[in-house]
């Protein structure tokens, strides 16, 4: 039996859009956490939103340089 499946080529050309949605969208989750830590009582909640937060702000880091990356690959082609 042959092998007819081929790969999709790569198509990188909308990818600093797609990376700065994220970006938004995890403002948006940031900002929102935030808030809901004025309803909670309990400090665990509070703590695991922190850090959950805190680990948004690295990927937000890793997005951006990523959206970097891009944009100068783009400016290169």
């Amino acid at each position: 039996m042959a092998y007819t499946n081929k790969p999709k080529p790569d198509d990188r050309s909308d990818n600093v859009e797609k990376l700065q949605c994220m970006i938004h969208n995890t403002i948006e989750n940031m900002e929102a956490a935030e808030e809901s830590l004025e309803f909670t009582d309990s400090e665990e909640q509070r703590q695991q939103i922190k850090a959950k937060n805190e680990r948004r702000r690295d990927s937000l880091d890793s997005l951006r340089s990523e959206v970097k990356d891009e944009a100068r690959g783009e400016q290169n082609q």
